[in-house]
C-alpha cells in the first residue's frame, strides 16, 4: 500500500467511525423521542430549527436544509407535521410563491416536553460511547468544537 493508500484509509476509518457513532446516536434517539413525545428524530429537528427562530417562520427550502432532506421529503414531512398541528404554513407577503413554516402552540409544547429528552439522550448516548476505544477520539473531537457566540442559539 501506498503512503496515498494509507491516508484514503485513514480517511475512510474516520468516517466509519463517525458513521458508527451517528448510527448509535440516532437510533437511541429515535427510540426515546418516540417513545416519550411521539416524534422521530427528523421531526424533532424540524420542531427544533423552527423554535430556534424565536417565534420567526422558515421557507421550506431553508427546512430542507436543516433536516438534509430533498424539498420533496420535506415537503411531505411538514403535511405530516401540519396534518398533526404542530406546524402551519403561511404564504410570503412579498413574494406569493413563497411559503414560510412556522411551529403552533401545540408544536411548541411537543418541542418544549421533547428538548430535554433529546438533550438528555444525546449526553448519555456520547458519554456511553466516550468509554468504547473505537469511538472516544470522535466523541472527544465532538467536546472540542466550539462555536462562535453568535452560532449558539
Amino acid at each position: 500500500m501506498s503512503i496515498d493508500d494509507d491516508a484514503v484509509e485513514v480517511r475512510a476509518r474516520g468516517w466509519r467511525t463517525l458513521a458508527a457513532l451517528h448510527g448509535l446516536i440516532e437510533s437511541e434517539l429515535e427510540n426515546q423521542l418516540g417513545q416519550a413525545a411521539g416524534l422521530s428524530v427528523v421531526e424533532y429537528t424540524v420542531l427544533d430549527a423552527l423554535e430556534r427562530q424565536d417565534g420567526w417562520h422558515m421557507r421550506m427550502q431553508q427546512l430542507a436544509r436543516a433536516t438534509a432532506l430533498s424539498p420533496s421529503a420535506t415537503t411531505r414531512l411538514v403535511n405530516r407535521l401540519e396534518d398533526r398541528g404542530l406546524l402551519t404554513r403561511v404564504l410570503c407577503a412579498d413574494d406569493r410563491r413563497g411559503i414560510y413554516t412556522e411551529l403552533t402552540a401545540p408544536g411548541r409544547e411537543l418541542y418544549e416536553r421533547a428538548h430535554p429528552i433529546h438533550d438528555a439522550t444525546l449526553e448519555r448516548v456520547l458519554e456511553e460511547a466516550s468509554s468504547r476505544p473505537e469511538l472516544a477520539p470522535v466523541v472527544d473531537a465532538l467536546h472540542a468544537v466550539t462555536l462562535p457566540s453568535h452560532a449558539v442559539n
